[in-house]
């Protein structure tokens, strides 16, 4: 029986990638790295701050590293302003919370960034549990902040449903053991099926989503 839906959030409950990238290419502009669509897409969506700035910034240490990343975040904010939920998100919500079906956030988001997220997308309130970067010792791709959403949830792994649309997200939520939807907001569905993904969608509205809701609620 479905217990809950887990989302990632940058990609996933909204497509946030180019306000990112813009963030990304103002705060490293400076130190004369070019933040390209195909950089951002290898290199940077899915990855940590942590990884990413040890990458695109080697010659610093990593409490420059920390720095930038603060920098990179406040200007994502500012960008941030006017992002709209992906289509048919709240139709989904709404369908899951009148069916019982709980909903769950893990992000490698820090904690400031969601909470802007969410407010600025009406869904605050709409997440039992929440595991951002801040909470875990491990970020995606390790399985450990949906191992910890599963035990938060006190459900198992059969009986939930992830959305992510990053092949590190995709491998932490399978590594988990989740059924796992890839939301083509970045990547192709090649590319997430090849990570592990069991469907993909454009949106929420696909139908290839509602046939599996569908047939998992009336298991």
């Amino acid at each position: 029986m479905l217990k809950a839906l887990i989302f990632d959030m940058d990609g996933t409950l909204v497509h946030s990638d180019p306000a990112h990238l813009e963030a990304f290419a103002q705060t490293l502009g400076p130190q004369g790295v070019v933040i390209s669509e195909d950089l951002y897409r290898t290199s940077i969506i899915g990855h940590t701050n942590e990884s990413i700035f040890a990458a695109l910034l080697p010659h610093l240490p990593v409490e420059e590293h920390e720095v930038y990343a603060e920098r990179k975040e406040a200007a994502f904010r500012r960008l941030a302003l006017e992002l709209k939920p992906l289509e048919g998100l709240l139709e989904l919500f709404d369908w899951a919370e009148a069916r019982g079906i709980r909903l769950a956030l893990v992000t490698n988001a820090p904690l400031l960034n969601a909470a802007h997220i969410l407010d600025i997308l009406g869904i605050t309130n709409r997440f039992e549990v929440k595991i951002t970067i801040d909470q875990v010792e491990r970020g995606k791709p390790d399985p450990l902040p949906y191992v910890t959403a599963i035990e938060r949830l006190g459900i198992r792994a059969e009986e939930a449903i992830a959305f992510e649309d990053s092949p590190s997200g995709m491998r932490a939520a399978k590594g988990a053991g989740l059924f796992s939807f890839g939301v083509l907001t970045g990547l192709s569905a090649t590319e997430l099926t090849k990570v592990g993904a069991d469907r993909t969608i454009e949106t929420f509205r696909d139908s290839a989503l509602w046939e599996v809701l569908e047939r998992r609620i009336a298991a």
